[in-house]
């Protein structure tokens, strides 16, 4: 790290301390040769992961739009928005963890609706309806027998 005051190359480390949101390191140096004392900040460089859309386009992942389309299934629903950030960091984290440069709409789309199954049955079929682009109510009422039968499984009706 060179010294902002003197250009030397040569430093070392007084203090670290973790941010307040814990994404980066604040380090206090000091030059060896002016004597002087400087703040660093050190981070991950993180590639962004890109989203292949249907029609081919890509688009840098976004966990915001994520949030959005999460919030409209769930409006007038029951739901948390600890819940629902909690949802949308889980499924931040998959994407970011399969270590892919690249991951279709349709998989993150699959996430989304993996998390809403067992949070919300009403706000999963919301969402799997645009998501799915049910074509008439048969499709609808196709996806909404799967899900009765797998609670049924489940002892949660």
């Amino acid at each position: 790290m060179k010294c902002p005051f003197c250009m030397s190359l040569d430093s070392k480390v007084v203090d670290s301390r973790l941010n307040e949101d814990g994404t980066s390191i604040r380090r206090r140096r000091e030059c060896v040769t002016c004597g002087k004392r400087y703040t660093t900040y050190e981070k991950i460089e993180s590639t962004p992961v890109l989203v292949i859309k249907n029609n081919g386009n890509r688009q840098i992942f976004d966990s915001a739009k994520i949030k959005n389309g999460i919030i409209k299934a769930c409006e007038k629903r029951p739901v948390s928005m600890a819940k629902i950030d909690k949802l949308v960091s889980d499924i931040e984290k998959q994407v970011n963890n399969t270590l892919a440069q690249e991951i279709s709409s349709k998989k993150v789309g699959e996430l989304v609706m993996n998390g809403l199954k067992s949070l919300d049955d009403v706000a999963y079929v919301r969402f799997a309806s645009v998501h799915r682009q049910f074509k008439d109510i048969n499709t609808l009422l196709e996806e909404i027998e799967k899900l009765v039968v797998t609670k049924g499984e489940d002892g949660n009706k």
